[in-house]
């Protein structure tokens, strides 16, 4: 099993969600669409060349953004990672993706 974290602004936070939910992310025993989310602030200074979704190149730009956790099956990793890249405003998205250990005690 993996963990997701991604970073997106409050306006494209349910439709992101929903779309990695869609690929199956989420999912935790006989419960789905499980996520844990935090909001914060994200700062970027966009290149030259860039394309923004917010700001301008070559102006610092901060943004209210949340920050969204959640697990995802082996086998359904890599489409939730395409899910949440096509979802989202962003040109990059910021996230992380981390292998859990499996503890049966």
């Amino acid at each position: 099993m993996y963990k997701l974290c991604f970073y997106v602004p409050e306006d494209h936070l349910e439709s992101v969600k929903s779309a990695v939910f869609a690929a199956g992310a989420g999912r935790i025993g006989n419960y789905e669409q499980c996520s844990w989310q935090t909001l914060g602030r994200g700062q970027f200074l966009p290149l030259e060349g860039s394309s923004p979704f917010i700001g301008q190149s070559g102006e610092l730009a901060t943004v209210a953004e949340w920050k969204v956790e959640l697990v995802v099956a082996d086998e359904l990793i890599h489409n939730a990672v395409k899910a949440m890249k096509k979802s989202h405003p962003y040109e990059v998205p910021a996230f992380e993706v981390w292998r859990l250990s499996d503890l049966n005690f």
